[in-house]
């Protein structure tokens, strides 16, 4: 991410970013804890928001059902997201008021984290998942092995920030490609097109 805004962006001249900012990108996760306020609620606010998105994308998905959740982390944050959400929000400001970081308090931090856990062997360390993650893995390196052999086809703007290191310009180009590219590439790429009549 520092990569992305301190080199890539802006044809390569980089954001003109402030350290602070650049501190709250590099504590986002990871065992750096941002040194400001603002850096370390970003932290936490991505994790009540993605445990609860991802929750709510199970559920819709047919992954997990309300009764496989937790009680015990459910009885203190709250059998709904939005109720969740609310106790973890009003949870940070009241445990964060007056103080020198933001955090949550030790029974509410702890419930999350059973949560986390839960997520962890149920959804994304699932035989599932982690069938996918072979192919996902093949996918990126197959991917990244095409656009090293063809360095014309990476875009110009990634071409010239690199410039003589095709290896960096590659690499640069599928780090930043979103899954659903990444996809659509390799199907452009390497799978047969349909017959046009």
């Amino acid at each position: 991410s520092l990569r992305v805004v301190k080199v890539l962006e802006y044809e390569g001249k980089g954001l003109n970013l402030c350290w602070e900012t650049c501190d709250g990108i590099h504590g986002h996760s990871g065992p750096h804890q941002p040194q400001t306020l603002e850096g370390q609620v970003v932290r936490i606010a991505d994790r009540i928001a993605y445990i609860n998105h991802d929750i709510d994308d199970a559920l819709r998905a047919g992954i997990l059902s309300e009764s496989d959740l937790p009680a015990a982390p459910c009885d203190v944050l709250g059998h709904t997201s939005n109720a969740r959400i609310t106790t973890l929000v009003n949870d940070v400001i009241a445990s964060s008021v007056g103080r020198d970081h933001i955090s949550l308090s030790p029974k509410i931090e702890e419930a999350m984290l059973e949560l986390r856990r839960f997520m962890f062997a149920q959804v994304y360390e699932s035989d599932t998942a982690k069938g996918e993650e072979p192919k996902a893995k093949d996918l990126v390196k197959t991917l990244f092995a095409w656009y090293l052999d063809h360095s014309d086809r990476v875009p110009a703007e990634y071409r010239n920030i690199a410039g003589t290191t095709p290896v960096q310009a590659a690499v640069d180009f599928v780090a930043g490609m979103t899954d659903r590219y990444a996809l659509r590439r390799y199907e452009q790429l390497f799978l047969p097109h349909s017959w046009q009549l």
